[in-house]
């Protein structure tokens, strides 16, 4: 540990004492890059620090200000004329006395304190033992009054009422409230979108994670803030469980996989979302660069989370950001990637600045994501003025709800199999020929009950006598495939987009056959442009099956430029849970970072219009069968389409290192 002696008073000079050695003797739970700064002063001094910070108008012995650093561990104040005094009247060596006040400061900086009378036991036990290493006699056997009343514990008496609270490292109530913590953090997306909650827990499990008093392994900092990071994860998902329960038939076969998902879920996300804080527990730099390290691996973990098992990007903390416009449209200029890097960048810095009170590199790095949310809410509102203008609109676009229940939907025998196909295509032409005349009438995904072949025609639309686009499986070269089909007035299909972003255990099987799956599918070719040409009018959009809404930056062709995005989609599996409304916040958060108004078709909800800055238009609530018109406008392109997801990934960690090492260099300097 390195010591820095700074002789505010020459009458230390002349007694002879060991500082170093005293204090890396004390130096228990700290490495060999640790810093402590021992000033030598006097009453007047230390007078000025206790009526400052304490409000306590009178000298002590000895102060220690803890940073709450692993390399900055803080200050120790030593006061002559009091250890003098002290030592007087106890009848004690200066030299052995003074020792004392170093090896009680250095614990102090580790985390030790004697409020309670158990802490104080250990703390003593502790001081006897490491001045016994270094010959010198048990200084409380002399009765001596050593911050007997506190004072090297800055902070008033409310602080010090509340630290007979504070959390001991490893102990059961450490887990529950990190466990809390991750429940609580959930609630800030949707249905809840009580944003603050989720800041206030990141910041907590944040704060419990670099209050670390010694140095931690990889095991014991995974396992510290694993509690938060599973509970997190499974208040976020659970609702995935819920398609089991949909179809009486699934239950039977999938009911006993209820619990093993749930662990699954809590224990995949517990590894996920545990990374960041593992990083910053296990990482040594000073708390400024930390908050930089800490958004970047968060933010650097969403990324990958687009490539597992195909990739399931749900929920980018960003989205926490959704009742506000401004601070939402935000990712019109970075994406999700950078709002959440803004936004736990935010947190971490607010959390280090607490900790570091008077650091004016704290004081950076706050200002510096502070600035980074004014430019994205600053541009945040040019993009809302851009989506609300209207240069051209769409044809009359009619969105079909029919809301109809998976068993009205699902086979059994052959003859209830053809029965309830009839009866889903007649409540399709029913809700799609209501009044109105609308140009283009989109179903929801998988609403056509009967498989498409290569060369078949689409019937409903030649009934409807309307241009139409619909889900429904397809089969072509020995396999199947969930589709969009284009199809003209006269029944002709004009163009088959199949699903190139499967879901895993629910279209396809990640493991084989170790975990069963409903559906065997094949994916798509990936992202296209169709063009419709109705009334004699181009309208190009990019299609979007289900949850392929949710993959940032992977709709729309490089150098395309369509008027808007239909995404056909069928969350019947998930009713009336957090699922349903979390997929309407992806969509909006699409809407958001493309640029792009989006037409969406649900099965059973929400479907919706959506303009071009993520606000809903109009919308089918969950549950209702119906149909609404409209149309959309305000096609633009973002900054964010145009740099892209992965250009603007390597931005924010070139921005990071830069900004850290920028931040490590002052401070070394300083």
């Amino acid at each position: 540990m390195k010591i820095y002696i700074n002789y505010d008073d020459e009458r230390w000079r002349k007694y002879k004492i060991d500082f170093n050695k005293i204090a890396n003797a004390a130096a228990l739970h700290v490495g060999k890059d640790a810093e402590v700064s021992i000033v030598l002063t006097n009453d007047a001094k230390i007078h000025q620090l206790n009526k400052t910070y304490r409000n306590i108008d009178k000298p002590t012995n000895v102060l220690s200000f803890e940073l709450d650093d692993d390399i900055l561990l803080g200050d120790i104040y030593i006061s002559f004329d009091t250890v003098l005094r002290e030592c007087k009247d106890e009848n004690i060596s200066f030299e052995d006395h003074a020792a004392h006040m170093i090896v009680h400061g250095v614990l102090h900086l580790q985390g030790y304190d004697h409020i309670r009378d158990k802490d104080a036991k250990i703390m003593e036990n502790k001081e006897i033992n490491i001045l016994k290493n270094i010959g010198i006699k048990n200084p409380y056997k002399a009765e001596s009054n050593a911050c007997s009343d506190l004072s090297c514990c800055p902070g008033n008496k409310i602080f010090l009422w509340l630290k007979r609270f504070k959390i001991k490292e490893n102990s059961i109530w450490q887990y529950i409230i990190m466990a809390l913590l991750g429940g609580i953090a959930a609630l800030g997306f949707a249905p809840f979108h009580i944003w603050w909650a989720t800041l206030i827990a990141v910041a907590a499990a944040y704060k419990l994670s670099i209050n670390v008093t010694h140095n931690i392994t990889t095991l014991k900092a995974f396992l510290r803030i694993l509690p938060f990071s599973a509970a997190y994860a499974l208040a976020m998902f659970w609702w995935v469980v819920n398609s089991i329960y949909v179809v009486p038939e699934l239950t039977a076969q999938f009911a006993i996989w209820t619990i093993p998902a749930l662990l699954g879920i809590a224990l995949l996300g517990g590894v996920v979302f545990s990374i960041p804080f593992v990083v910053v527990m296990r990482v040594r730099t000073f708390p400024a660069c930390r908050a930089f390290l800490f958004a970047a691996t968060w933010v650097l973990i969403l990324w990958f989370r687009e490539w597992l098992l195909t990739g399931f990007p749900w929920n980018p903390i960003a989205n926490i950001l959704m009742p506000s416009q401004l601070l939402s449209n935000s990712m019109s200029l970075w994406g999700a990637l950078g709002a959440s890097f803004v936004v736990l960048g935010l947190i971490a810095s607010i959390i280090e600045l607490v900790n570091l009170r008077k650091s004016k590199i704290g004081w950076v790095t706050f200002i510096i994501f502070l600035v980074l949310a004014f430019i994205g809410s600053t541009y945040g509102y040019i993009n809302v003025k851009k989506s609300k203008q209207i240069t051209s609109t769409s044809p009359i676009i009619r969105v079909v709800q029919p809301a109809r229940s998976a068993v009205q939907k699902a086979t059994h025998s052959r003859e209830e199999a053809i029965q309830n196909a009839t009866e889903n295509v007649r409540v399709l032409i029913d809700l799609a020929s209501s009044t109105g005349a609308p140009d283009l009438i989109v179903f929801p995904e998988t609403s056509y009950p009967f498989v498409v072949l290569k060369g078949d025609d689409m019937p409903l639309a030649e009934v409807l006598n309307n241009n139409v686009i619909i889900g429904a499986t397809t089969y072509s070269d020995n396999n199947m495939y969930n589709s969009m089909i284009v199809s003209t007035s006269n029944g002709e299909i004009q163009k088959v987009y199949s699903k190139s972003h499967l879901v895993p255990f629910g279209e396809y099987r990640p493991f084989g056959d170790i975990i069963p799956t409903p559906g065997q599918l094949e994916k798509g070719f990936g992202p296209e442009i169709i063009n419709m040409n109705i009334k004699d009018h181009s309208f190009k959009f990019a299609p979007a099956i289900c949850y392929e809404i949710i993959f940032s930056d992977s709709l729309v062709p490089k150098g395309e430029h369509p008027d808007a995005v239909i995404n056909i989609t069928n969350d019947t599996w998930f009713g009336n849970t957090p699922g349903t409304y979390q997929h309407l916040d992806m969509v909006r958060r699409y809407a958001i970072e493309s640029g792009l108004p989006i037409i969406r078709a649900n099965y059973s909800g929400i479907s919706a219009f959506i303009s071009a800055d993520g606000a809903v238009m109009s919308e089918i609530p969950v549950g209702l069968s119906g149909y609404m018109d409209g149309v959309i406008f305000g096609a633009h392109v973002t900054p964010y389409r145009s740099i892209g997801r992965d250009t603007w990934m390597i931005i924010i960690l070139l921005f990071s290192c830069i900004c850290t090492i920028s931040l490590y260099a002052k401070q070394n300097k300083n």
